[in-house]
């Protein structure tokens, strides 16, 4: 698998029209064309995905499924403009490269950015 790093110039540009959110909604508006229901569809599967990676991470001890999981999770996350999950899973991608392993704290930090953004998303759906 090629390792694609996310430049830091499209996280700059998520990040600048996010105004704190933990998804940019322009960004993601752009990407569905502005279709509502698209947008809800991929809010609602990433947000079940994101739980799903996130748990295969943490709870793994296969070296090429936490690999697998840290990728998939920040390119959906770059994908949908959720800025802070793609930076910290790209910075655990990081990591687990350098070391083998993901510290607690690392897994934390992912878990939180994770669950602001599940919040955010059903806040969103359930207006």
């Amino acid at each position: 698998m090629a390792d694609v790093a996310l430049k830091s110039t499209e996280l700059d540009n998520i990040r600048s029209t996010t105004n704190g959110r933990p998804i940019d909604l322009v960004y993601l508006a752009r990407q569905t064309l502005g279709d509502p229901g698209l947008e809800a569809e991929i809010l609602m599967l990433f947000s079940r995905m994101a739980s799903t990676y996130l748990d295969r991470i943490s709870n793994s001890d296969d070296e090429n499924e936490i690999a697998h999981g840290l990728h998939s999770l920040k390119g959906a996350a770059a994908g949908i403009g959720a800025a802070g999950i793609a930076m910290e899973a790209q910075a655990a991608e990081g990591e687990f490269r350098e070391t083998g392993k993901l510290s607690d704290e690392r897994l934390s930090d992912l878990a939180i950015k994770v669950e602001e953004a599940q919040v955010f998303i059903t806040g969103l759906l359930n207006s």
